[in-house]
């Protein structure tokens, strides 16, 4: 039986603590839908995706409605459409993401990742060309985002891809620097891809998933943040231990929370339930933030000595915790550090205490990597490169999934801000060593 305090504890995650159901995504499997021609591929996009994906806004609002509970996002993830749309060529690749944009608009969700090429060991014709769409699509679709795997563990880095990735971003940023680059925050190039990530930009539906499938990102940092105050208040002796305990009980009840919203989304659509996803995703928000935890911690300025093992112990608690919930964790789960996305971050790069070699060094601890990072628009393209190359290396080597989602800002320089809307925030323009 639910103890009274256990459910006014779960209210107040929601009424003042910024919890939600992040993302509820729906994995597609877009194989069959290949062809010669790339009006047939496109027909057979968009009506697939119209027959899976039709119900899913409803569905979700539904649930929503029942439990009380915020959905925030409701997304898509299909098949790397470099596979699905092999042969087509750079021009029949961009009438494919057309396609996608449409469908998702039709659906009513705000993204669908998938526009991805997983390159590790070397290239095909078809993801060739899916790299050299990747300015034009990303400039011309709302809705469309795009991943690149460019390393693994066990196949090491494809360094002719990180030079690709390197000259494609700055032209990525040229075609869309009325918005201040924006493009470039719809893709991510990673080392160690997961297949069942719910999360934007990075999400895609990988080979060996079922034909529909939904997973689930939820994320609640406020919640941890205001469960490490309480503690706090209480009075007790308190040790890292402790700590670590507390956002372990934290994140388990967020995990359970998010797994029953999966289970029921999924039964209603008649598909099978995939991941819950426990990341601890940031938004622009006071109190919905990463660097506000790690202050909690006890870390005065993030950026500062300390900032790397406090992020190391919220990662693994959140981890454990999640674990312990539930047997479908999966995806990326633990806490992201997008700069632009989390204000204390964002503040801490204004202040000059959070700079791009410290935020590297965090970034082998949490879940992800360099994330929404704006830096000048005139870094050389050879510079990207190198920075992603690094990244790379820190995921190859710790078997860990690394991400870069970087942003030259067109004519802007070190110390201005930039501008994304909405999720995305915005930052002050980091400086680079050249």
């Amino acid at each position: 039986m639910l103890r009274h305090q256990d459910i006014l504890r779960t209210l107040r995650m929601f009424q003042e603590e910024n919890l939600d159901v992040r993302t509820v995504t729906l994995g597609i499997n877009l194989m069959d839908c290949s062809a010669d021609d790339a009006a047939e591929i496109c027909r057979k996009v968009e009506r697939k995706i119209g027959e899976k994906a039709g119900r899913l806004v409803p569905v979700c609002e539904e649930v929503s409605a029942r439990y009380g509970i915020p959905i925030i996002n409701k997304r898509l993830a299909v098949s790397p459409i470099s596979a699905v749309a092999a042969g087509q060529g750079e021009e029949g690749l961009v009438r494919v993401a057309r396609s996608l944009d449409r469908s998702a608009a039709d659906a009513g969700v705000t993204l669908v990742g998938g526009y991805s090429a997983l390159v590790q060991k070397g290239f095909t014709e078809s993801e060739r060309a899916l790299l050299r769409s990747l300015p034009e699509v990303l400039a011309v679709t709302e809705r469309v985002c795009a991943s690149v795997n460019v390393a693994t563990t066990k196949a090491g880095i494809n360094m002719d891809a990180v030079l690709a990735m390197g000259r494609i971003i700055p032209e990525i940023a040229r075609r869309t620097a009325d918005r201040d680059g924006f493009g470039c925050a719809k893709l991510v190039v990673f080392s160690n891809i997961p297949e069942d990530n719910p999360f934007m930009a990075g999400a895609f539906l990988g080979y060996g998933e079922p034909d529909s499938v939904v997973n689930i990102g939820v994320s609640g940092p406020g919640v941890v943040k205001r469960a490490l105050e309480r503690l706090l208040r209480s009075g007790r002796t308190l040790d890292l231990g402790g700590i670590a305990e507390e956002i372990k009980t934290t994140s388990f009840r967020v995990t359970r929370i998010g797994e029953l919203i999966g289970r029921d989304v999924a039964a209603a659509l008649g598909v099978p339930f995939g991941i819950v996803d426990l990341s601890l995703a940031p938004t622009p928000k006071i109190g919905d933030s990463v660097g506000e935890i790690l202050q909690v911690m006890g870390v005065e300025r993030i950026g500062g000595p300390g900032s790397t093992a406090a992020l190391a112990l919220l990662n693994d608690a959140v981890k454990k915790g999640g674990l312990f919930a539930s047997s479908s964790v999966g995806g990326l789960s633990g806490a992201f550090i997008p700069v632009s996305e989390d204000i204390a971050l964002a503040r801490a790069v204004a202040d000059g205490s959070l700079g791009l070699e410290k935020l590297e060094a965090m970034t082998s601890v949490c879940s992800v990597g360099l994330d929404m990072v704006a830096v000048p628009g005139d870094t050389p393209a050879e510079t990207i490169a190198a920075i992603i190359a690094d990244e790379m290396a820190i995921g190859v080597v710790n078997n860990k999934t690394t991400g870069v989602r970087i942003i030259p800002v067109p004519g802007k320089k070190a110390g201005e801000r930039a501008v994304f809307g909405g999720l995305f925030g915005e930052s002050t323009i980091m400086p680079v060593p050249q």
